[in-house]
């Protein structure tokens, strides 16, 4: 299978979420998604929607909201390159 590129690929966002870090893991993004506490482009996001670049994912933690834009979609990245697939807005 050939590694995604952030050329108009598209990814589950539960597994976004854990491949970029945002989240450590999967099944807690996925919990998440069902709880309602993530969105993508301001709708509410199951952990099946598909993001691609460009996407805004907003993630509730508690009292706080994180945003960040999607600046990349690849299936494997190293630790130190996580955060280059995605800006904190």
């Amino acid at each position: 299978m050939p590694l995604a590129e952030s050329t108009g690929k598209k990814m589950r966002l539960d597994k976004y979420l854990k491949v970029a870090r945002i989240i450590k893991r999967r099944t807690v993004a996925n919990e998440a998604c069902t709880a309602g506490r993530v969105t993508v482009n301001d709708k509410p996001a199951k952990a099946s929607v598909e993001v691609k670049t460009g996407d805004i994912i907003s993630i509730r933690f508690g009292d706080k909201i994180t945003k960040v834009e999607v600046l990349a979609v690849k299936e494997v990245v190293k630790k130190e390159a996580a955060a280059d697939m995605y800006r904190i807005m």
